[in-house]
């Protein structure tokens, strides 16, 4: 066994396989960039290199800074982690030829199965049912249209390097692909170094479905089930969960034994997936191997109980694969939520800054749910521009998929993140949708489900209540807190109205709360046909950033930001403000006028940080809705933003090169 690896990644994946190597008693050593130094990874591992600027070219991608790391600090090993160098052949043999092992699959698999056009080919050479496609290198976008003309439409653009969503674009048409062409190849090579893009049929309504396997280097190799991907957005994973709600046990063993018997032809010996693309009818289709470690790996070590990091650690050691098939067994349910650092209401555009807080739910495993997450940020880091916005992945497991997912829509209720935006009430959302609770899921489900993109929920009269329970009985406990003030004049005790009026979701609602020294606070909510009563233990104080509780008998989180006279409310995906006022106070706030924004609506405005790559018109140009108006890159994808309307620009304050901020004007147009 090694005494001691380095990790070439960062975030959350580079802790994950810290903590696993502290377990097994072997010493880390982190690399990081300038934009870096602060890093939680950085602070975990017991030895730190740094190797070069922020960009990732220039640092976590240059091969010979990885290896003099190692020289420096006598690394036996290097765990890749997942993106970055993980499925690069060079990188891999560059190791060898240093004395240093891999940790991760042999230079052959690697080769035949991490790129994705040579896969496409070993595959059907191997006779393995592929997607419909042309897996060859492509010169042009001219040459790219003229092969998606012949394939058929939709097709999928995808980077050969590429994974995580980076480099692929679905397109229905000539010119879709001409323009996805060129941004792929753009996306892949700022990502991966290489800039080879391949197409292939698009599946109509399909799912994703994908097989874990696990092998050494002694000729076993086994699957350890399935996960289910199929929840994404612009092809980036979002949910995952294992097993799938498709598969039967039949399909499920049908697809190992393809994955185990691809694994084996390439005496594959780590831990590596196989992806499928599925039909409704549970018919599937090989789309690629992923040499590496998958982000989503924790939802199948949730159900099998198998550690992936120190079964890769164990293989490149050498050591035998002590599991057999027949004792993989899967128990329960494990779903993860992908928590980013993007604004989902602003179609999802990456955000950067400090985490002025960051507050995940405990990590517990209790009656039966556990509650895992795995994350590289701490409260005061700061999320940067040059890196994916990954900022946490939660899971739960539980015995069965109704409770799990319970269980991650209380999780995300407790997931309290200020300082950037972030996803949270989009995946809280999700989980309160009845389709993704059915498990009719397709990889078409957030386009098909949020058309429109992502906007606030609208409160149901349950949830609806229980803010308002929320806010009062917090009112009240501010107000109790007033009454024991030192120091406050004679005379009179001090006394606070029992009703309340609450305004939230633009609506006023009337509640009264009262309690005694024995029993739980009481809140009577009055409408005009009945009232509605609630008794409500709480151990929540001001200052608290999460209300939890039990609301007759049901245990609740809601997160809270402290308003004038309120609280900001986050409950179930729904975000709402609720004002709290006295009788006579509701009177005189009805009376005040209503703060109109500004209209924005004849200008471009930035919507995230990041650097302009081009700008596609010019002063004086008529332009047509839906036109190409520039391009801005953050986080390592390229966002196209186009016209709205017919319009003619009347002003440009940006040029290529330009580094914005977030609502920063662009450029303007006639009214």
């Amino acid at each position: 066994m090694f005494d001691k690896i380095l990790i070439a990644n960062r975030g959350e994946i580079a802790c994950r396989v810290i903590k696993t190597a502290r377990r097994m008693g072997i010493a880390t050593v982190a690399v990081y960039s300038d934009a870096d130094s602060r890093a939680l990874h950085v602070q975990m591992a017991d030895e730190a290199v740094n190797i070069g600027p922020a960009p990732a070219v220039d640092s976590y991608l240059v091969i010979e800074k990885i290896i003099d790391a190692c020289k420096q600090t006598g690394a036996q090993a290097v765990h890749p982690g997942y993106g970055f160098l993980s499925e690069n052949a060079k990188f891999a043999r560059a190791l060898k030829e240093a004395g240093i092992t891999f940790i991760g699959p042999n230079l052959r698999a690697i080769e035949a199965m991490g790129d994705k056009i040579e896969s496409k080919k070993f595959a059907n050479a191997a006779n393995v049912s592929t997607v419909p496609g042309y897996p060859g290198e492509i010169d042009d976008d001219v040459e790219a249209v003229k092969i998606a003309d012949k394939i058929g439409y939709p097709v999928m653009i995808k980077a050969s390097a590429g994974g995580g969503g980076k480099g692929m674009r679905i397109a229905s048409s000539a010119d879709e692909v001409a323009e996805g062409f060129r941004s792929s190849k753009s996306e892949a090579k700022s990502a991966f170094g290489d800039d080879r893009v391949f197409i292939e049929k698009f599946i109509v309504n399909p799912r994703h479905v994908e097989i874990q396997v696990l092998g050494d280097k002694h000729g076993n190799v086994i699957y350890l089930g399935e996960r289910e991907c199929s929840i994404q957005r612009r092809n980036q994973k979002v949910i995952e969960e294992a097993p799938s709600p498709l598969l039967d046990e039949k399909t499920r063993k049908a697809m190992g034994k393809q994955a185990v018997a691809l694994a084996k032809a390439v005496d594959y010996d780590t831990a590596g997936t196989v992806e499928f693309v599925a039909g409704q009818d549970k018919s599937f289709y090989f789309l690629e191997m992923n040499t590496r470690l998958q982000v989503e790996h924790p939802v199948t070590e949730l159900i099998t109980g198998i550690d992936l990091v120190e079964q890769m650690i164990r293989s490149a050691a050498g050591e035998k694969l002590k599991i057999k098939q027949n004792e993989v067994k899967l128990n329960g349910w494990a779903i993860e939520s992908r928590i980013y650092a993007e604004d989902p209401y602003r179609n999802f555009m990456p955000s950067i800054g400090r985490l002025v807080r960051y507050r995940p739910p405990k990590e517990t495993s209790e009656d039966g749910v556990t509650i895992r997450n795995d994350t590289g940020v701490y409260e005061g880091g700061e999320i940067s521009v040059y890196y994916d916005p990954l900022i946490a992945k939660l899971c739960t497991h539980a015995p069965d998929r109704g409770r799990a997912i319970e269980a991650m829509a209380d999780a995300l209720d407790a997931f309290y993140i200020d300082g950037i935006e972030h996803n949270v009430p989009f995946l809280a959302s999700i989980m309160a949708n009845k389709r993704w609770r059915s498990g009719q899921l397709a990889t078409s489900f957030i386009d098909d489900e949020y058309p429109d993109g992502f906007s606030a929920a609208g409160a149901s009269d349950e949830i609806t209540n229980t803010l308002v329970v929320v806010a009062v009985t917090m009112d009240y406990a501010h107000n109790l807190r007033k009454r024991q003030i030192s120091h406050q004049m004679a005379g009179r005790p001090v006394s606070f109205a029992e009703a309340r009026h609450v305004l939230i979701c633009g609506q006023w609602a009337v509640a009264r709360v009262s309690e005694n020294s024995y029993d739980p606070v009481r809140v009577v909510i009055q409408s005009k046909k009945r009232k509605k009563r609630f008794a409500v233990e709480s151990g929540w104080h001001p200052g608290m950033p999460v209300w939890k509780g039990e609301i007759n008998g049901i245990a609740k989180s809601v997160q809270v930001r402290p308003l004038a006279n309120g609280y900001r409310l986050t409950h179930r995906g729904v975000e709402t403000e609720a004002v709290v006022y006295t009788a006579r106070e509701a009177e005189l706030a009805k009376l005040m006028p209503v703060k109109v924004p500004p209209d924005t609506s004849n200008q471009l405005l930035c919507p995230m940080p990041g650097l302009v790559v081009s700008i596609d018109v010019s002063e004086g140009q008529e332009i047509k809705a839906g036109e190409q108006l520039c391009v801005v890159e953050a986080m390592k994808m390229e966002n196209v933003l186009r016209a709205q309307r017919d319009a003619t620009v009347v002003a440009i304050n940006a040029e290529p090169g330009d580094s914005l901020a977030v609502d920063a004007v662009i450029m303007e147009f006639d009214a």
